[in-house]
């Protein structure tokens, strides 16, 4: 199985929430594997969602709305990530472009919303409203979308890797949660 080198930025927020919820970092889950199998071959990232959802020790107790709750949880550590790293001026401190300072703050607060929406959809869920959660993830996969085009209507700036790896992992796990939504049946 080979991994693309935009799949690294993905085990940081995995990574914390498996030290969180599991004492012993360095194990992982086997639990019902069968339904994790079973839910993951219906989403577009079947790889990320196995790896994810195994390496979460909630995961061997959860029913297909606990994995989607799980991969949530995940995309939200995502988006609060890259709105921290945006935030924290690290990527800006090197620059005195004020476009480019603009539109950085402009990301940040793209991803605090994809946060708050992946929140909201984390809600919506645990009521059984799948509806709404779909609409939540997709709003939070949209906002993504909309820093790289924040990016793209200053002609002058690049839209820096490093973001571009987190969008591309922030979308990757609402694939996958819209995938179990789907297959949940809402």
């Amino acid at each position: 199985m080979v991994y693309s080198s935009s799949y690294s930025f993905l085990l940081v927020p995995l990574l914390i929430l498996t030290l969180f919820q599991n004492p012993n970092p360095s194990s992982f889950v086997n639990g019902d594997i069968s339904l994790i199998q079973k839910t993951c071959k219906t989403t577009k990232f079947y790889d990320l969602c196995i790896s994810s959802l195994q390496s979460d020790s909630t995961s061997r107790q959860a029913d297909a709305k606990g994995l989607a709750i799980i991969m949530a949880k995940l995309a939200m550590a995502n988006a609060t990530g890259t709105s921290s790293l945006l935030s924290s001026n690290v990527l800006v401190k090197n620059t005195t472009d004020t476009a480019m300072k603009m539109v950085l703050k402009q990301c940040a607060d793209l991803y605090w919303a994809a946060g708050a929406s992946l929140q909201d959809s984390i809600q919506d869920l645990g009521s059984e409203l799948y509806d709404y959660a779909y609409i939540h993830v997709m709003a939070a996969s949209n906002y993504a979308n909309s820093c790289r085009n924040a990016f793209n209507l200053c002609p002058n700036l690049v839209y820096p890797s490093e973001i571009c790896d987190r969008e591309e992992g922030l979308k990757q796990f609402c694939d996958v949660i819209m995938g179990i939504i789907d297959d949940i049946g809402y």
